[in-house]
């Protein structure tokens, strides 16, 4: 019976080992690539990132730890499936019915679960939303809580020690140094996420979209507009 159990352990070990390394590679891939194709003062990756995650790839499929096909497969799901696709369809859908929005607002955990939008790291959504008076941006001043159903994996800046600190002492800068530059009548208000509750940023309609197809909304909605550090996309 002992040796049996210390079988189950030793292989279960190994597992969440293999696991573990697995969720590291993957969030490095991406963030790489997140780096490489947005230049922000809060990239916290060194200046060759791809390197080192080549070299941790190898390696553990050297040892057959890991399918670096399969690792295509879920990099491409979290980067163009997920993504922060999922919550430019809720927004999206904000945007063109007003019962819709209000219910978001009110409660969004009912009505993201009818869309599919739940899971681990997206137990309980918040949904605030951007207004002429009222500009709302996350941040987790403690580590990099984020609603990964709806953004998909966070990006890089997100997790640096200079975007968690700087953004609850000086917002309007921070905003400024992602080119967000807001009238000063309107309020910045942060929300911290945690491991209990996650925001998503309902950014602020632009004019001109009535009659747009849902799927053209969805292609103005940027994940960094979500997170409120950023604008959506011009008409």
């Amino acid at each position: 019976m002992l040796a049996t159990y210390s079988s189950f352990s030793t292989g279960a070990s190994a597992a969440l080992n293999v696991w573990t390394n697995t969720r590291v590679l993957i969030n490095y891939m991406i963030m790489a690539h997140d780096q490489e194709h947005n230049e922000h003062p809060y990239n916290d990756l060194p200046s060759e990132p791809a390197l080192r995650v080549k070299a941790l790839e190898t390696i553990l499929t050297r040892k057959g730890l890991i399918d670096p096909s399969a690792l295509d497969k879920i990099i491409d799901t979290y980067q163009n499936k997920i993504g922060p696709r999922n919550g430019a369809h809720v927004v999206a859908k904000a945007w063109s019915d007003s019962n819709f929005r209000a219910a978001l607002l009110d409660d969004a955990n009912p009505l993201l679960a009818k869309l599919g939008y739940y899971g681990r790291q997206g137990e309980h959504i918040v949904a605030v939303e951007n207004t002429d008076e009222i500009h709302n941006m996350v941040v987790c001043t403690l580590c990099s809580c984020y609603p990964w159903p709806l953004l998909g994996i966070p990006p890089s800046w997100y997790k640096s020690d200079a975007y968690r600190s700087r953004t609850v002492r000086e917002p309007r800068k921070v905003l400024s140094e992602f080119g967000v530059r807001l009238p000063e009548y309107t309020t910045v208000r942060v929300w911290d996420s945690t491991a209990e509750i996650r925001y998503l940023v309902i950014p602020k309609c632009p004019t001109g979209i009535d009659g747009m197809a849902e799927e053209a909304l969805i292609k103005l909605i940027t994940r960094d507009s979500m997170i409120g550090c950023g604008l959506v996309k011009s008409l």
